[in-house]
């Protein structure tokens, strides 16, 4: 039976755990952990961070952002993967090709990722490129939203095989805003329906087959004043309408586009009442403890059943498949053409 999980992810100092953050994780608010570059050294290093963490708490899940292209945290004892954008290139060339690489590069990143001891990977990103937005450009596999759709699913796909979950992001769509929410609220002034018509369509055909989705911290005025990650408007479409039934996750709650929800604890309040299951808090130790003391008492099942329930394929026995071999030596040669 799936034992419920507190809502907060939050981010690590170093490459191993400090005192302070053993105690920390032991909180039941805290519900998992999200590895960055600087909690990286390899796959090797990685694997025994993983471990660590597990001795302390077995249940939390553990994420990264490993998407390929210029969003890859892990690159040292893993597949080096090109950008999504390559991808939909050789996609746009030679339709079945593109699909079955896209298939083969999901499963290969969920068995690496498996191996390495982490849940997920924030991944496949279903943002629409439209030639706007530099913080997406080649991360979304296309300009085309059928053609995400197609290369998304075939991801998907490749990441069940491996037993690992799909994470799509950023809903209802990034792809339209030249702001980075990084660092400033961006504003989509887009009618709906050029929306319904457009970025949202990964979302609403994919919708049945994501284990989680996170939205953007993007405004949407002709839908909501609010960014999506805060509307309870944006998140009840993608519950009712499109049927979606897994976790969803708020994107960084420290990034300048969330500061309009308030301080630290307002913001986690504002998203989880608007419908996230999970809120990330990274960057700024003492708001992911502000957060952690506004979240006492909650908890949720749907991201605990995102936990990786298979035996963990082994890094160092991944070269003796074949499929392996053939589909890491191409992402290999395609990210270095890049």
């Amino acid at each position: 039976m799936t034992q419920p999980l507190g809502p907060v992810m939050l981010d690590l100092e170093g490459a191993a755990l400090t005192s302070a953050e053993r105690k920390l994780l032991m909180r039941p608010e805290v519900g998992g952990v999200i590895l960055f570059a600087r909690n990286i050294v390899d796959a090797g290093q990685v694997s025994e961070l993983c471990a660590a963490i597990r001795r302390i708490r077995p249940d939390l899940l553990l994420g990264i952002d490993q998407e390929g292209g210029r969003v890859q945290r892990l690159k040292e004892g893993v597949t080096r993967l090109p950008s999504m954008g390559k991808l939909g290139s050789i996609y746009a060339d030679v339709p079945q090709d593109g699909l079955q690489l896209c298939h083969d590069a999901g499963w290969l990143l969920g068995m690496e990722m498996a191996a390495c001891g982490l849940d997920l990977t924030f991944a496949p990103v279903l943002d629409v490129d439209v030639g706007r937005s530099q913080v997406i450009g080649d991360r979304s596999f296309s300009r085309d939203p059928l053609a995400v759709t197609a290369l998304a699913g075939a991801f998907i796909d490749g990441l069940h095989e491996a037993g690992m979950v799909a994470v799509g992001k950023h809903f209802p769509g990034h792809g339209g805003v030249e702001a980075d929410s990084h660092h400033e609220l961006p504003l989509d002034d887009r009618s709906l329906q050029a929306l319904r018509e457009h970025d949202l369509v990964p979302f609403a055909k994919l919708a049945s087959r994501l284990d989680g989705i996170m939205p953007a911290h993007v405004i949407y005025k002709a839908f909501d004043d609010r960014p999506a990650g805060f509307s309870p408007s944006w998140l009840g479409m993608l519950r009712e309408e499109l049927g979606f039934k897994g976790a969803i996750f708020s994107d960084d709650l420290s990034m300048a586009g969330a500061h309009v929800a308030g301080g630290p604890d307002a913001r986690a309040h504002a998203a989880l009442e608007a419908g996230c299951d999970m809120v990330l808090v990274c960057n700024d130790r003492e708001a992911a403890l502000a957060v952690a003391d506004a979240c006492q008492g909650r908890a949720s099942k749907r991201q605990a059943k995102l936990r990786y329930g298979r035996a963990r394929p082994e890094l160092d026995t991944l070269p003796a498949l074949s499929r392996w071999r053939r589909t890491h030596a191409r992402l290999e040669a395609l990210a270095s053409a890049s």
